[in-house]
């Protein structure tokens, strides 16, 4: 890996995380958006942004609810894909999620599937949560789909083999105290080649991100516990979903 890059800029451009993540498919998006568009009852026009948007499955759904949706990416490859599906309301651009990318323009912003908790820092993570607020409008709202991280340390598969298109998945899990970070090394046998990746998620709990949006003036609404919306229970929900009001 060169030495100046995070580990999420090469995984995410590589083709074996899609291979490997093949399972979040569009009818699990649609699943998820369904019952986040019955609570909160989106308008045709209303303003979207997909923050982290991967290859844009979640935004070209919104999309098909009639929301005008600008999805951004840190990944050049996803946006490249994601911009096949382009059209007037909706839009693709490659963007890293802790600079400022809009000034009360949204109406909502989205961010789904654990795509958060991949930085060093505190701060980072604040400016995260900052950059969305400064980008909704006042009374916008923000969705948080994160881990659960008490249910997933206790959890962990320490290793797992998959085999998936012909490709050879040799992974191992560890949670590291220090950090506070849940590691999976991913090990890569194709073609008599070998490739190494990881990913590093910090397991930020309830009460930290509940002292994140605090400092960003957030109001926090709903904690849900997994996609169909239910109560979040810490000991036994499969994820930890933030519904926050600007």
């Amino acid at each position: 890996m060169g030495n100046n890059k995070e580990w999420f800029d090469e995984w995410f451009d590589s083709p074996y995380y899609h291979i490997l993540y093949k399972h979040r498919d569009h009818d699990e998006a649609r699943f998820f958006i369904d019952n986040l568009a019955r609570v909160l009852n989106f308008s045709n026009g209303e303003k979207i942004c997909d923050l982290a948007c991967g290859k844009g499955r979640h935004s070209i759904y919104l999309n098909n609810l009639g929301l005008d949706v600008t999805g951004l990416d840190l990944s050049a490859e996803n946006i490249a894909e994601a911009n096949t599906f382009a059209n007037e309301s909706l839009r693709f651009k490659e963007h890293d999620m802790r600079e400022t990318f809009a000034e009360e323009e949204f109406d909502y912003v989205v961010n789904m599937f654990t795509s958060f908790g991949y930085f060093k820092t505190d701060d980072e993570d604040q400016a995260v949560i900052d950059a969305v607020y400064k980008a909704l409008k006042p009374g916008g709202k923000f969705v948080l789909d994160f881990l659960n991280p008490y249910t997933i340390i206790n959890s962990l598969t320490p290793q797992e083999h998959k085999k998936l298109e012909g490709v050879d998945f040799h992974i191992t899990k560890e949670f590291d105290e220090q950090s506070c970070t849940i590691i999976k090394e991913i090990r890569i046998e194709d073609d008599g080649e070998i490739h190494e990746y990881e990913e590093r998620v910090k397991a930020i709990r309830r009460i930290e991100f509940l002292d994140h949006f605090r400092k960003a003036n957030f109001k926090v609404k709903e904690i849900w516990g997994d996609h169909d919306l239910s109560p979040y229970e810490a000991t036994s929900s499969n994820r930890m979903i933030f519904l926050l009001e600007k």
